[in-house]
């Protein structure tokens, strides 16, 4: 039997930094000191060759519980459905009108860092309200 491994989330994007950035404000996430040898992150991407420069950035939970978030640029555009996406648990716990609220003010928080509503999908008899969402770049996420 194996043991539980570490992983990373990955995200190809077309800015890393801008999207990683984003995102640290949606988890509470923070931005890793930078790679050894490096004072700063501006000084780590001035050492690297100019076509190497902003190919990636990264985001961690600061209590260490999470999984790293990595952000790498590709050269081409989104153009399908994400076949995985994150599920951001803002209303964990609550029911009803309580959890649709505290998801709709978060949805509100989000449109302003850049995110955009895609749809809000009501409470039936078998699942709670979410709302679907994507981040600045198109990639879709729920609020849960």
């Amino acid at each position: 039997m194996s043991s539980v491994k570490q992983f990373q989330v990955t995200f190809d994007c077309e800015q890393p930094e801008r999207v990683a950035r984003f995102w640290c404000e949606v988890l509470g996430y923070v931005v890793p000191s930078p790679p050894k040898g490096s004072a700063t992150w501006e000084d780590y991407e001035g050492s690297r060759p100019p076509e190497d420069r902003g190919s990636w950035f990264a985001c961690v939970d600061p209590s260490g519980v999470g999984p790293r978030l990595y952000f790498q640029r590709v050269p081409e555009g989104r153009v399908v459905k994400n076949r995985v996406h994150l599920d951001v648990r803002a209303g964990t716990g609550l029911v009803g009108d309580e959890r649709l609220a505290v998801l709709k003010a978060e949805c509100e928080r989000l449109i302003a860092l850049g995110a955009t509503h895609v749809q809000t999908l009501l409470a039936d008899d078998e699942n709670e309200s979410c709302i679907a969402m994507q981040d600045i770049e198109g990639n879709e996420f729920c609020l849960d």
